[in-house]
Parts: C-alpha cells; structure tokens; sequence
C-alpha cells in the first residue's frame, strides 16, 4: 500500500492493540486517512499531510474544540488520547491522529428531503453558536485567513485579498494566462473546449459586473471552515458526526453557511435547488441568531468570489493535477446561473 503510515508505532502509542487491517479511504483531497481495524477495535486513522493545516498545536487546538463540542451534544468523533496524554502522534516527523470509526455515509442535497435540509442548516447553526461558547473570544478579532485552496471550502479564490475580494483586474490577468495554457495544450479535448468556453464567457461576466465588487466583510466568528457533504457522515437518516476540522478558524460565519448551501445544493447542471437552500437558509437563521442582512452580504461575497474563482482550472493547467476536473462542468456553470439569478438567490437565503 502507498503511502503505508507506521501502524507498530502509532498503535503502540494509543495502546490499541495490533493491526489487522487498514485501508486508504479515497474520499479527501488534502489529508490522507485509513480504515483501520485492530484487535481492539475499529478506527479512522488520519495523517495530517497538508502542509497548511498539519502543525500539531493547531490540531490539539481542533481537538480541544471538538471534545468541547461533543459536551455540548454536537455531532463530533473527538480523537483519542494516546499513552502519553495527547491526541496528536509525532512519528517520523509526521503528524497523526485516531478517532473512532464512525459507520455512515454521505449524502449530497439532492438526496435530502426538505425537512433534512432544515435540520441540515439548524446544525450548522448550533455549530457556529456553540463555537461561541467554547472557543476563545479574543480569537473573534482575528484577522482574516491567508490564502486557502476552495477545494476543502476554504474562504478565499488563491492570491484574493479575503477581506476586500477580487480585484477584476486581477482575476482579467489571470483569465489571459489559462487561456494561452488552454491554447498550448495539444491535442486539445473536451476538457479544453469547456474551459475555454467558460473563460470567454466568464471575462464577459466580469466586464459586466465589475462595479459590483463587495466592501469589507462582516462580523466574524469561530467556523468549521470546510462544511460539506463529506465532511458529514449520516446514519439512519440522521447526521452522525462532523468530521475534519482542519479550517476550524476565524471567519465570517454567515459566508460559511452560503458556502455550504452552495457545495450540497447545487445540481449537475449548475443550478441550485432554491426551495431547499430556502429551507435550510431559514433554519440556520434561527440556529445561529443570523439576521438577513448579514446573509444577504454573505450571499454577495460569495457570489463575488465564485464569479472570480478558477481553482479547478489552476488545479489542472499550473499544477497538472486532475483530481477536481469532475467538479468543473457543475462549478463552472453555476457561476453564470447565478448571476442570472441573483435576486432569486438572495430571496431564498433571506425568505
């Protein structure tokens, strides 16, 4: 197996008895995780490998956060603690962690009836507020993240200033150099036809809509930071934990409930499903205490940054990797959807 952790030492250290199976879970773009079966159990072993998030105060940090949240009756697998009375495991400069096995699966909107989707945004909801009560207050005057890769949710397009949002002209450069990219491969396919269409199409947008970049952001809070179908785990109907809390940060938290509507609400074909953002939209609200100025601001960055993001396209022109092409066609479409929409997706976030 590649990329095999050290189970004999790991285990030894959990006091978790012995191996007897592990399996790469493919699910996960960043981190690397495994199935693991011992003689004692059975686990989800993860090795923190994105060199953004695997610095191991910042881990114990998400753990603390995510045993407090387990308190408070949240949904979490909180880690477990190893012989020497931490959570985090150094082993061969590596950083790991084991959880509990959580049986579950994912569920995407489209198989969420609306009344899943209410109590899918009311959890949210009560994920922001009891991040309230058990995180540090001083960390709510934080200032804003450095650059994130929009993959793992994250709150910024690559090299955007996340407090003001893209400067068009920068996001004009950046469509002229994937365009030339686009040209240079040879032989071109399906892949390149689309991109190149959808570049054209989106320098047209911003031409459009360049007076319409937004001000600073609002209040921010502690957030999950990467709230997405799979990073939660149903059973029998029910969320069973929320896992992988490697963004946990600082952030504007009503931009994190668009952001997650947008990821599980969005159909194949690049249009969001309005009736259950509506519903989930409304029950956030009252989870979280959000009013709908602050979601209709949030609405409008975010609608900003998705107007202005080419991650997927970087992904796979500047750095050869592919592994989010199948996001694009849905990604790519919605942007325009959405701007043709905007006032539709305004009403359902604040009706």
């Amino acid at each position: 197996m590649s990329h095999a952790p050290p189970l004999g030492a790991l285990l030894r250290q959990y006091a978790a008895g012995s191996a007897l199976t592990c399996d790469p879970v493919d699910q996960g773009l960043l981190n690397r995780g495994y199935r693991l079966c011992t003689t004692r159990g059975r686990y989800f072993l993860k090795h923190h490998f994105d060199p953004e998030t695997a610095d191991p105060a910042a881990i114990a940090r998400q753990h603390r956060a995510t045993q407090r949240l387990a308190d408070l009756g949240v949904p979490v697998a909180p880690p477990l603690t190893g012989t020497d009375g931490r959570t985090v495991a150094i082993v061969g400069g590596h950083s790991y962690a084991l959880h509990p096995w959580i049986d579950g699966r994912h569920r995407h909107g489209g198989q969420l009836t609306t009344e899943q989707c209410a109590r899918l945004g009311a959890l949210l909801g009560v994920v922001h507020a009891s991040l309230e009560r058990v995180m540090p207050a001083q960390g709510r005057a934080a200032a804003r993240p450095a650059d994130g890769e929009s993959t793992k949710g994250a709150w910024t397009t690559e090299g955007v200033d996340p407090a003001r949002g893209a400067d068009p002209a920068d996001t004009f450069a950046l469509i002229d150099r994937l365009l030339a990219r686009v040209r240079r491969h040879r032989p071109p396919d399906a892949f390149d036809e689309l991109a190149r269409h959808r570049l054209l199409e989106r320098r047209a947008l911003l031409e459009r809509h360049a007076d319409r970049r937004p001000p600073m952001g609002g209040s921010v809070g502690w957030v999950h930071g990467d709230f997405h179908p799979f990073n939660l785990l149903y059973r029998d109907g029910e969320p069973a934990a929320i896992v992988d809390w490697d963004r946990l940060g600082v952030h504007p938290r009503a931009e994190e409930a668009v952001r997650a509507a947008v990821i599980f609400f969005v159909r194949p074909v690049g249009t969001l499903d309005l009736t259950k953002v509506r519903a989930y939209a409304r029950a956030y609200r009252r989870a979280a205490g959000a009013t709908p100025g602050q979601l209709t601001a949030a609405v409008h960055r975010v609608w900003w940054e998705r107007l202005n993001d080419f991650w997927i396209l970087r992904w796979h022109y500047e750095r050869g990797d592919t592994r989010a092409d199948p996001q694009f066609p849905a990604a790519s479409a919605l942007a325009v959807w959405w701007t043709r929409e905007y006032e539709s997706v305004c009403e359902a976030f604040v009706g």
